[in-house]
């Protein structure tokens, strides 16, 4: 088995841009929010970056929607900072997973169609002439989630194998397990890794409301609001790692900012108690004893507070930090957030090991361990 490695991180969020500003925030106290333009439901708005200084021509940046901008992105920070934006050679065979949502709707379409259906004389064929007619081929391949991977393999060169995971949080957690698992049995040697996601999208907040999952109140942390009813905050932002064998790392001057010692998912069922098995399963399966916790919970009521009672109980000693308290919550992004932050921690020496959870606020929970590599 080969030890697997993180040697670059690019991430973005309400926070800001970097590694710094991230760790800076977690002790911050409340990120940016916006109460104002989706009210009552706020949200944390990325930090628009200079998008230029990753996605220089102004013909993709255009026909990119705004999560595959910020991915395509965090994408470029990581490469950039594993030392191998300008190496064509080893990008060339270079893996990408990415974890994505559905892609972004054109809200003026959607409202055409509504309006119609009205007087329509016959629904059906209304909603099929006009789906046919209005969405453009052009506008219907820009929905479909793996543009990103496609975008970055175009703007930044990585041309080996991609692969795109749908699946909310889950699909975070697991991008990153397929990569571990394949680095570690020696079938790839390095990977790019990550997911993105725009929150301030009316579409979204609909969908999350129709399912009770939203916070209506003011900003208050992740652990504070099941005694208050629960709820996430949705945030806006990308990160993404570069992973890769030791051996790779050493072979081309790398160095390591973390080792990735194990990493677990499942998919239990919410039903009360579940969640605090889960967590304490997976805490006992990666025999991890972290002095930090990156944790991703959602600030849903019934999630939340089983996680915490678990990391309290199990983990007395650790420092705990909610993702979602630096970045709001990023959904596919969660998980490749919450580990860098982790890796982060090791690199800066603020930590020896680290866990890192990731509880989907529907269906999905996983947990990675980190650890220095020495």
């Amino acid at each position: 088995m080969h030890d697997v490695v993180i040697t670059g991180i690019g991430i973005i969020s309400a926070a800001g841009e970097g590694l710094e500003v991230h760790l800076d925030a977690l002790t911050a106290g409340s990120p940016r929010t916006d109460t104002e333009t989706f009210a009552p439901y706020p949200v944390h708005p990325v930090a628009v970056p200079d998008y230029d200084k990753q996605i220089p021509k102004k013909s993709d940046q255009r026909q990119m929607e705004a999560w595959q901008k910020l991915g395509c992105y965090a994408a470029g920070l990581a490469l950039d900072a594993a030392g191998v934006k300008e190496d064509a050679q080893l990008k060339s065979r270079m893996h990408l997973i990415v974890a994505a949502g559905g892609g972004e709707r054109d809200y003026a379409v959607d409202g055409q169609i509504l309006t119609g259906l009205r007087q329509a004389e016959n629904s059906g064929v209304f909603l099929n002439e006009r789906l046919m007619g209005d969405l453009r081929p052009t506008l219907f391949l820009a929905q479909l989630s793996n543009l990103l991977a496609g975008n970055i393999s175009i703007v930044h060169g990585v041309t080996g194998a991609s692969r795109t995971f749908m699946g909310e949080e889950s699909s975070g957690i697991d991008a990153i397990r397929i990569a571990h698992a394949r680095i570690a049995s020696g079938q790839n040697d390095i990977f790019l890794v990550g997911g993105a996601y725009n929150a301030e999208r009316p579409d979204v907040l609909l969908i999350y409301e129709m399912g009770g999952f939203l916070w209506k109140k003011a900003h208050r942390p992740v652990w504070e609001r099941p005694a208050e009813g629960g709820g996430m905050i949705l945030g806006s932002g990308a990160a993404f790692l570069v992973m890769e064998s030791r051996e790779h790392a050493q072979a081309r001057g790398a160095k390591p900012l973390a080792s990735i010692a194990g990493i677990v998912s499942d998919r239990s069922r919410r039903e009360p108690g579940t969640i605090e098995k889960a967590v304490r399963r997976q805490i006992d399966a990666l025999g991890a004893k972290p002095d930090v916790v990156i944790s991703g919970a959602t600030g849903i009521k019934g999630l939340t507070d089983e996680e915490q009672r678990v990391l309290l109980d199990v983990l007395p000693n650790a420092a705990i930090h909610a993702t979602s308290d630096v970045t709001g919550h990023l959904m596919e992004g969660q998980a490749p957030a919450g580990v860098a932050l982790a890796a982060a921690l090791i690199a800066r020496e603020q930590s020896n090991e680290a866990l890192v959870t990731s509880v989907g606020h529907w269906r999905g929970e996983g947990a990675v361990r980190l650890i220095k590599a020495n």
